[in-house]
């Protein structure tokens, strides 16, 4: 069996993947048929049942020479998935969408890839947006974020890594249909929990992905310029960790407490101090303390 043909196996052995009809299994065929196109970005689909990281196989893939860019690895369950700061994101078979893409941006300046993790999440919003009409928000620098009874949750994560010398492999985490009892922690939620209007996840899947390769090529056809692609403001139009006062959690135990202000040209996000001074930061987690 190639694994293109997995999502015709069943996903457990004493049991069938239409097991919880509210859950049903993607169709690798018509996703190919609907996304891999003469010219287009997305040269593959291979839908998988389970696997431990589609980041890890991607990345894997890539290295081998056995990916090109524009692949594409959607799990229907992963075991050893992780988000940023090697956190550990699990959910149900099927209950979202886990999947990861090959990007090789080489006519794009090594110093602005750091953008491609924003700029995915701005092409996830705006693909759920449009396909399951849910209002979502961005928390610097990629969760995804959704409102449940009037509390902002997480429901979907980023997470980029280096494959090779030229490529990069972006993972998408994204719970769709995952139910208040699966919840795994009180600050998660999922598209069905804010009310999406649909939790298809062929539609939902075709819909980020074609949102995916229409900020791709906006931001490559500008040399990577975020500025000129209308990256930067479309991030900062979405961003929810503006206008907060947050607490960075730095590398080294180091912490600063003031308000985001902006981001800038390198997507780091600027937090204005107590003391007046005005710190970017590149790398650490943030977390939302109130609005000013």
């Amino acid at each position: 069996m190639t694994p293109r043909d997995a999502s015709d196996a069943n996903d457990k052995p004493n049991g069938s993947r239409w097991s919880d009809l509210d859950r049903p299994p993607l169709n690798g065929a018509a996703l190919r048929r609907a996304l891999v196109r003469e010219g287009g970005l997305w040269c593959d689909v291979d839908v998988v049942q389970r696997t431990g990281s589609t980041n890890s196989d991607l990345v894997a893939r890539a290295v081998e020479g056995t990916a090109a860019e524009g692949a594409v690895l959607v799990a229907e369950e992963q075991s050893a998935g992780r988000g940023r700061l090697d956190r550990q994101w699990t959910a149900p078979a099927r209950s979202g969408l886990f999947f990861s893409v090959l990007l090789k941006p080489t006519e794009v300046p090594v110093a602005r890839w750091g953008w491609l993790p924003l700029l995915t999440g701005v092409a996830v919003a705006t693909g759920l947006s449009r396909a399951a009409g849910v209002d979502t928000a961005l928390k610097w620098p990629n969760d995804l974020l959704v409102t449940v009874q009037g509390e902002e949750r997480k429901a979907g994560g980023i997470l980029a890594e280096r494959a090779g010398d030229d490529g990069v492999v972006v993972g998408v985490g994204i719970n769709v249909t995952l139910r208040a009892e699966e919840l795994p922690v009180p600050q998660a939620g999922s598209l069905a929990l804010a009310g999406a209007v649909s939790t298809d996840r062929d539609t939902l899947l075709r819909g980020v992905l074609r949102s995916l390769e229409e900020w791709y090529r906006r931001w490559r056809a500008a040399g990577g310029d975020p500025v000129v692609s209308g990256l930067q403001e479309t991030y900062a139009a979405g961003c929810a960790s503006l206008g907060r006062v947050v607490r960075a959690e730095l590398p080294g135990d180091r912490s600063i407490v003031g308000e985001a202000v902006a981001v800038d040209g390198d997507g780091r996000l600027v937090i204005a101090t107590g003391e007046g001074v005005q710190e970017p930061v590149g790398a650490g987690d943030v977390v939302h303390l109130r609005s000013v």
